[in-house]
């Protein structure tokens, strides 16, 4: 098993108990090993009386895909600050696609940048993220954990 076989399965982990990103409707893959993909189409459940995305779901479309990029490594890790940037409107019907990326990684912090756009490419917001790992195991039934140990380090 390789270290983006490794994310992957903990993506699958995180995924199948995370009720609060699937009531969203969002789908999400691992792009790379600190990388993570969320989409998400705006429904008229999500909006104001201007047919505006609620700015909480975009964030939490980018916390999502933040969440799935920093948790790669079988080691629970939780958002320690982050901030949001809305640079333009997400509106009805939107599909929106949230790209997480790794900039940094330490023994027990990191920092990713989130960016959000929509069907058009255009940049709707900037997430940035710092997190903390608690150094506990995502993944922890034999079935699971049996080939972690052959993971290649690089």
């Amino acid at each position: 098993m390789d270290e983006l076989e490794l994310a992957r399965l903990c993506g699958d982990a995180m995924w199948k108990d995370d009720k609060a990103s699937q009531t969203l409707g969002m789908e999400m893959r691992i792009t790379g090993v600190g990388a993570a993909a969320a989409s998400m189409t705006i429904r008229d459940d999500m909006v104001n009386g201007l047919d505006v995305c609620h700015g909480g779901l975009v964030f939490a479309l980018a916390d999502t895909a933040f969440a799935f990029a920093c948790n790669a490594y079988n080691e629970r890790t939780f958002a320690s600050s982050c901030q949001v940037e809305f640079l333009r409107p997400a509106m009805l019907g939107d599909a929106l696609l949230a790209t997480a990326s790794e900039e940094y990684r330490g023994r027990r912090s990191g920092y990713y940048v989130v960016k959000i756009h929509n069907q058009r490419d255009e940049l709707v917001a900037l997430f940035r993220g710092r997190s903390a790992t608690r150094g506990e195991p995502i993944l922890s039934a034999q079935s699971d954990t049996e080939n972690i140990e052959k993971v290649k380090k690089p």
